[in-house]
């Protein structure tokens, strides 16, 4: 059986409370899906087609073919057991709230004050200007192993399985949905790097010799 990992989502922004949340997950259970977007229409919209008879022609064949950002699944399981064990106060007297807590301050709107600073928007501290009342989504950062990535939570979805005397939950299923903010910031560039690395790992001698036996 394998060890469970520590992951960390990090709210990258300056807010009240500022918002950070740790978990035990299993590396198998992440889920990654990416895909691309073809034009509409079942030929392209170029001269000649989807046909191509060497590799210069190919980057005409992919014209409008548009590559959709990274998303992400993570089924997490949520549990104070040992630490309520261990007698940890927190724990004991609100099990996992404080998590579940922090997962949906996460996904609420916020508008930012003038020193930059950002609260829930349901709070309705926003002020009068017009900055003060746009409500902008959290960027975070997923972490865990070597892997930092920028992110937007787009759905959490909460199975209380256990509660406590007070009715605070102690054990969940939780399912978190992410979409990965491509561009020019560092964290995304890093995993590009990262990854060309990784593909850099698997040449195509070694591959040819694992196909054929070699």
């Amino acid at each position: 059986m394998l060890n469970a990992s520590k992951a960390i989502l990090l709210e990258y922004a300056h807010s009240l409370p500022g918002l950070m949340l740790s978990f035990d997950f299993n590396p198998q259970s992440l889920t990654r899906t990416r895909t691309i977007k073809l034009p509409g229409g079942s030929t392209s919209a170029t001269r000649g087609g989807y046909d191509f008879m060497q590799p210069t022609d190919t980057s005409r064949v992919a014209q409008g073919v548009r590559v959709e950002p990274e998303a992400f699944t993570l089924d997490v399981l949520f549990d104070a057991t040992d630490r309520m064990n261990d007698g940890e106060v927190t724990a004991s007297e609100m099990g996992i709230e404080p998590q579940l807590d922090t997962l949906r301050s996460m996904i609420e709107a916020k508008p930012q004050g003038p020193s930059g600073m950002q609260v829930l928007s349901s709070l309705g501290l926003g002020g009068r200007r017009a900055f003060q009342r746009d409500e902008t989504v959290s960027v975070l950062l997923l972490i865990w192993g070597d892997h930092i990535l920028p992110v937007f939570l787009t759905s959490i979805s909460v199975e209380e399985t256990a509660h406590l005397p007070n009715l605070k939950p102690y054990r969940a299923n939780v399912n978190m949905r992410f979409q990965v903010i491509e561009g020019s910031n560092p964290f995304y560039k890093v995993e590009k790097i990262r990854q060309l690395v990784g593909a850099g790992l698997n040449m195509p001698g070694s591959v040819s010799s694992s196909f054929f036996g070699g």
